[in-house]
């Protein structure tokens, strides 16, 4: 079965912030592409929301859209803004705490 929403996305020009919304007190995902390589998901974080420590299996990369998170890889804390990246490597333990409402596009490489 076709997945209108996703089909809505192919070949048109589209602006990934406008694509998700802020939901008070909570964490919300779209998944924009799930294929059994990868998955590209967006997320939506409300201030003091956040992931706890975990580990994954693949390569991640986290670019920020709007706002300020700190994201913990294997212990060390790094503060990424709007416009900025950073990569959770494979099987390291990592965590997310949204220091502002936040914004990001998760882009997982499965291999």
């Amino acid at each position: 079965m076709p997945n209108t929403k996703q089909e809505s996305l192919i070949a048109q020009a589209q602006n990934l912030s406008g694509l998700i919304a802020y939901q008070e007190g909570s964490v919300v995902s779209r998944t924009l592409i799930d294929k059994e390589k990868g998955t590209v998901t967006l997320f939506a974080f409300e201030e003091k929301q956040g992931l706890s420590e975990h580990t994954a299996p693949y390569d991640a990369m986290v670019y920020v859209l709007d706002g300020e998170v700190e994201v913990t890889i294997s212990g060390k804390p790094v503060t990424l803004k709007e416009g900025e990246i950073t990569i959770m490597p494979a099987n390291k333990p990592h965590a997310l705490a949204a220091k502002t409402r936040f914004k990001m596009l998760l882009v997982m490489i499965k291999s």
